[in-house]
């Protein structure tokens, strides 16, 4: 699946299958469903976990938990617009699950 595929899958009820779970919550994210997103992210111990958490936490506009997530996930703490943030995060663990 690429990010456009993955995309295309917001307009469905429920993720595609078979996602990660941090795949999982970025969709829920994207369908304005924080608390399942961040439910989702709390019960993994991943880096990739990490960085959607702590996108959830700059979406919620708390940049100090954010930033705590950066570094647990060994990300910079982002500077660029949520929306592409979201893209970044996506294309990149999409990517991850093509190579392994």
């Amino acid at each position: 699946m690429n990010l456009t595929e993955f995309k295309q899958a917001l307009s469905k009820s429920s993720p595609p299958a078979g996602v990660a779970p941090p795949l999982e919550a970025l969709w829920w994210a994207a369908k304005d469903d924080w608390d399942k997103a961040h439910t989702i992210v709390m019960k993994q111990e991943s880096s990739d976990a990490a960085w959607v958490h702590a996108y959830l936490h700059r979406v919620e506009g708390d940049l100090d938990n954010a930033g705590y997530w950066y570094r647990k996930a060994r990300r910079p703490a982002a500077s660029s617009t949520l929306p592409e943030e979201w893209d970044a995060i996506a294309a990149a663990l999409l990517e991850e699950t093509q190579t392994s």
